[in-house]
């Protein structure tokens, strides 16, 4: 059965990009949020989720449709921030782990108010657990709106590792990804490192991709 025959009714939105970003229960206020720019309720958004979750997609999705510049740590200072003209559109990835400078952080979440800046943030958890040493920052973070990219469903596993299947040219039969994704991690992360230890084994082994071959890899990697 292939890609195109075997369907999970999740809707594709692209992503900039070769791959699709595949729309969930677990993503879908995600998606609604770069859907609603620039009607923001406020000017700066923070959007977590797990490693892999699908965070930078929406970003490069949002990039596409609002011109928004990516700052990186080296280039996220007050200077840069203050020559931004009104209702600029930024993204700051990573902010609790890239070590952005927090007073320039601050200065541009209080600028985002006097210039109307839009700036969408990422990071993998909510800021109360990022460490943020200054108490102005974690006080101005404390009021930014979270939007969280939750642990992705069933469905959503299965289509995923459809798609890496069928990325390495390998059509698999629906009931082993239903086998896989019952007894992995529930992330894409997993899911992504399944296909890759099955497509290995059965490479390495000359096997066909099964119910009995996934056991012994999922087995193998848990010992």
């Amino acid at each position: 059965m292939t890609l195109a025959q075997l369907a999970f009714d999740l809707p594709h939105r692209a992503a900039l990009g070769a791959e699709d970003f595949l729309v969930s229960d677990c993503n879908l206020a995600a998606v609604r949020l770069i859907d609603s720019w620039p009607d923001w309720q406020d000017q700066v958004q923070l959007l977590t989720g797990p490693a892999a979750s699908g965070k930078t997609h929406l970003v490069r999705v949002w990039q596409a449709l609002s011109g928004a510049q990516s700052l990186s740590p080296a280039g996220l200072d007050i200077a840069f921030i203050d020559s931004r003209s009104a209702g600029t559109p930024l993204v700051v990835e990573d902010a609790d782990r890239a070590g952005y400078d927090e007073k320039a952080l601050f200065h541009l979440l209080n600028l985002a108010r006097e210039k109307r800046l839009f700036v969408l943030l990422t990071a993998r958890g909510s800021p109360s657990r990022w460490g943020t040493a200054l108490p102005d920052l974690r006080s101005r973070l404390s009021a930014v709106p979270v939007v969280e990219i939750g642990a992705p469903d069933e469905a959503l596993l299965r289509t995923v590792m459809l798609k890496h299947f069928a990325d390495r040219q390998l059509d698999v039969d629906p009931k082993v990804l239903e086998f896989i994704a019952l007894r992995i991690d529930r992330s894409l992360e997993a899911a992504a490192a399944a296909v890759e230890a099955v497509d290995r084994a059965a490479l390495a082994s000359g096997r066909k991709i099964s119910r009995q071959l996934v056991l012994e890899v999922l087995q193998a990697s848990a010992e």
